[in-house]
């Protein structure tokens, strides 16, 4: 079955930088789309970032020109680097394939305060 396991999170201050790493297995990685999702203290989740099986990478308005999404087929991993953290930016993070399938990680928690 697939299995999603986050990490990286924590804690940042504002204009900080974080990189998130998930790790996918049980799927043909190298096939799909993967994407980063993220979900805020009551609101739904929202994805922020996708990247295609060939490379190419869309972001939400909102992370535009701050998160970068990554991939490498080889490790069966998916990657975002965060750079100039907001404190809206706080949330657990995801990642899942694109669309998202039924199992989710446990996510892991970015925090942005000062």
């Amino acid at each position: 079955q697939v299995q999603l396991v986050e990490s990286g999170g924590g804690l940042v201050q504002p204009g900080g930088s974080l990189r998130l790493s998930c790790a996918a297995s049980g799927m043909i990685f190298s096939f799909k789309t993967m994407g980063w999702y993220r979900q805020a203290p009551g609101k739904q989740r929202e994805r922020v970032a996708l990247i295609t099986r060939g490379g190419g990478t869309n972001y939400a308005d909102s992370v535009k020109g701050r998160f970068t999404i990554s991939r490498d087929n080889a490790k069966n991993t998916v990657s975002l680097q965060m750079n100039r953290l907001k404190p809206e930016d706080t949330a657990v993070y995801y990642c899942n394939s694109v669309p998202s399938g039924d199992s989710w990680g446990q996510g892991t928690q970015v925090t942005v305060s000062s």
